[in-house]
């Protein structure tokens, strides 16, 4: 019963610092994300490489009667599983707002700012080399950040790195994925079936009421959540854009306050520990309730968004991301070299990524502070902040995820996709030196 008590007392410890354990599992989930994206690379380039790409191109499909929907395989990672990082993506997001990072305009100004510029300024540069012709539509793609590669850089440079800027990184990289979203919704969207989006809307609605009715029952939601997929797939708005409206809509505030959580399990241990019941099974009875008493406390204290977190976190860093990547990261590296990064596309998304970001990220963060906007933590210096804008620039599996809305034509996706690549890797290994040289002590 005490071994009970105390794994649940460990995780509740665990989530109390939610964003700490999240930078964790990202930073150790950009290590498998690279594994994939090399093993894709290396079996693309491989006698087996035919066969490889043809593997994500067949078709699966669900069939009612007459009723069907049918995808690639492929798509239905990019469609479908994708929708569950938008939505771990989307509860991280309420959770910041909410209670973390961005939770208020002194604590969020600083990221925001940072956030703005190293999408701006990115988007500008693809922008003065793609005015006219068929790279005009991929300017989203060096607008993104991938948090798990950035946050793994960081790990590798371990007590050398402060926690406030650990935290600047990662509060910035979740303003972006906002900026993405908005961008994905806005400009990345197919022609629109408003009849499904009608739809879609209702039961959005429904969604909320259920929040606001404060139902807690986590399967009704997932349940809805599925129909709030589906309709937005028909309707020509990209799929994954479900994930992140159902997050806004998932419960942030538990069912019981800490207070009442210990009050009520003192009480049960107490009982449990004083008990002096001789009927062998009466007692073990009795254990086996207030057990079940004290797990159902445990659940309780924690909010739905936080477990829904905590749940999906570890699928998402070491599964579905990791998936895309080995599913998408399969670039053919043949042919003419340096026609496949001195093209308009190419050179817009290397140095949009690589030059773009961290201009960006410290332009305006250092005009944000100067206007009195934002305030600089004291332990971060603004050299600092200039490195972490080149981690900025690792692009990979956001930059990837755009790339494959913008553009259709596989010659040009390939070339977008390779400079991707060449702008990650310049990105990290700068970001990486520049660290390494200004980072004072860590503080404990």
């Amino acid at each position: 019963m005490m071994i009970q008590f105390l794994k649940e007392k460990k995780i509740f410890d665990r989530i109390k610092d939610p964003l700490v354990e999240f930078m964790r599992m990202e930073a150790f989930g950009g290590i498998v994300l690279m594994f994939f994206t090399i093993l894709a690379m290396v079996l693309t380039n491989s006698m087996f490489g035919e066969s490889f790409l043809a593997y994500w191109k067949q078709h699966f499909g669900i069939h009612f009667g007459e009723w069907e929907l049918s995808k690639t395989l492929i798509h239905w990672i990019n469609d479908g599983l994708m929708a569950i990082f938008f939505f771990v993506v989307g509860l991280e997001i309420k959770r910041e707002v909410l209670t973390g990072g961005l939770s208020s305009i002194k604590k969020a100004s600083l990221p925001i700012f940072g956030a703005i510029g190293g999408m701006v300024v990115p988007a500008l540069i693809y922008i003065a080399f793609n005015l006219s012709g068929s790279g005009t539509h991929g300017w989203g793609v060096p607008m993104a950040t991938d948090i798990a590669f950035a946050l793994g850089i960081l790990l590798l440079l371990g007590k050398r790195i402060p926690t406030s800027l650990k935290l600047l990184l990662t509060s910035i990289a979740i303003v972006d994925d906002i900026g993405a979203v908005i961008v994905i919704a806005l400009y990345y969207t197919n022609q629109i079936d408003w009849i499904y989006l009608l739809y879609g809307g209702g039961i959005y609605a429904i969604l909320w009421g259920l929040n606001l009715l404060k139902v807690r029952k986590l399967p009704i939601f997932l349940f809805f959540g599925v129909l709030l997929w589906f309709t937005l797939l028909k309707s020509g708005v990209h799929a994954t854009l479900a994930g992140i409206l159902l997050a806004f809509t998932i419960p942030a505030h538990a069912n019981r306050n800490v207070s009442e959580f210990i009050r009520s399990n003192t009480v049960l241990l107490k009982e449990l520990g004083t008990t002096l019941l001789k009927d062998k099974k009466l007692k073990e009875k009795k254990i086996q309730s207030s057990i079940t008493a004290v797990e159902g406390n445990c659940i309780e204290v924690i909010s739905p968004l936080e477990r829904l977190e905590h749940f999906f976190h570890p699928w998402v860093a070491y599964f579905i991301v990791p998936l895309f990547a080995f599913s998408n990261a399969g670039v053919i590296l043949g042919g003419d070299v340096i026609s496949n990064i001195l093209n308009p596309i190419s050179l817009g998304v290397i140095l949009g990524l690589f030059l773009g970001k961290p201009i960006g990220i410290f332009l305006f963060s250092y005009l944000g502070v100067k206007m009195g906007f934002a305030q600089k933590p004291k332990k971060i210096c603004w050299s600092q902040i200039i490195g972490i804008g080149f981690l900025g620039g690792i692009g990979f599996t956001m930059s990837f995820f755009v790339s494959q809305l913008a553009f259709s034509d596989p010659l040009i996706l390939n070339q977008a996709k390779i400079a991707v690549l060449v702008a990650s890797v310049m990105s990290g290994l700068l970001g990486f030196i520049i660290l390494k040289m200004v980072s004072s002590k860590v503080e404990k």
